[in-house]
């Protein structure tokens, strides 16, 4: 080979090198168990004899990878598969827990964000781009919920729950059309609020006015007797915490801070299990603390699930409900949990 050649396909390869990895990083991260993985698994860390939930031979798991900004997840048992946005790449993915398939469920999604079942185990979505609440009917078709309020457009809904009677909650705080990035830019029309939606009249109200921040993730108790709501304030410096209201029908009373001290980051998403327990996702701060936070019903910090990357949002799911899904930045990770959801179905 002449030195000519030679030195220009090493410069090709030195090309390929430097821009490779960049555009495929996310794609190479290994599936399977985090590296390092030994039973009992150190990333699960009881801070509180309350957390009662680890399993000592359970170990955290990415089970996809390969996303922009992974978010809203909700899980099918019915038919053995989790949804979840990838807000950036406009689309709603699947995962099939029988074989770890990966496929596109929706594209476009309108920037879907938020995902959760009614009673019928239809999907319900919140929608950035069309600033709107959907819901998947069993034949696919898609039909609008809500998309404004006393003749004004919502901002950009962000999560949604479903409570027993029927009614949609889901908070609107405008994260979506703030940029370009997880929707379009465009002015907001009315305040950041959570909303009810009684889908049999159609009738909507405002259940929590303005704060200083904005209403983010969203979760009921086990006996829906109480509403937790996370409040996020930005711009920065970032910070959130999450507060409890009374419900009293359809409207909530005695609103205050179930859980506060997020300065080593942002949490955004959360669910409950069975035992009243709220799991909520942690990043954008100290990596140290990336992952899940679970707080008792009283409000103690007694858990924490760490992760590689900024975790967003979860949700319990598998056959038995018992299997924590954590929608991580670029990544799905999983883990077997002591412990059941309480989301219905």
């Amino acid at each position: 080979m002449q030195r000519r050649t030679f030195l220009a396909g090493a410069a090709g390869a030195a090309v390929v090198a430097t821009i490779a990895p960049k555009a495929a990083l996310a794609d190479t991260l290994p599936l399977g168990p985090l590296p390092g993985t030994r039973y009992p698994d150190p990333r699960i860390e009881a801070l509180n004899p309350r957390f009662k939930y680890k399993i000592g031979n359970a170990y955290i798991e990415r089970i996809a990878t390969g996303f922009r900004w992974s978010e809203g997840p909700v899980y099918f048992r019915d038919g053995g598969y989790l949804l979840w946005s990838d807000i950036p790449n406009n689309r709603i993915m699947r995962w099939s827990e029988d074989d770890g398939h990966v496929s596109v469920y929706r594209s476009p999604s309108n920037y879907a964000n938020g995902n959760t079942r009614d009673r019928e185990g239809r999907l319900v979505s919140c929608e950035h781009d069309s600033r709107r609440v959907t819901r998947t009917e069993h034949d696919g078709s898609i039909t609008v919920l809500m998309d404004q309020f006393n003749g004004k457009k919502l901002n950009a809904p962000n999560d949604v729950v479903v409570a027993s009677d029927g009614a949609v909650w889901f908070t609107d705080p405008g994260f979506g059309i703030l940029g370009n990035y997880e929707g379009h830019k465009d002015t907001l029309e009315l305040p950041p609020q959570v909303y009810r939606l009684d889908v049999k009249t159609g009738r909507a109200t405002v259940v929590v006015g303005e704060s200083p921040g904005r209403p983010n993730g969203i979760a009921f108790s086990p006996d829906e007797k109480k509403l937790y709501v996370i409040d996020s304030v930005t711009p920065g410096p970032s910070q959130s915490d999450i507060r409890v209201f009374d419900v009293n029908g359809d409207r909530l009373a005695n609103g205050k801070v179930f859980a506060a001290n997020f300065t080593a980051g942002v949490t955004d998403g959360m669910r409950t299990d069975l035992d009243g327990n709220v799991w909520c996702s942690m990043g954008n701060g100290n990596p140290a603390e990336d992952g899940v936070r679970c707080y008792a019903p009283n409000g103690d910090l007694i858990g924490k699930i760490h992760l590689p990357e900024t975790c967003a949002n979860l949700c319990f799911g598998g056959r038995k409900k018992n299997r924590l899904f954590m929608t991580a930045s670029t990544s799905v990770y999983s883990v077997y949990v002591e412990t059941v959801g309480a989301m219905v179905p």
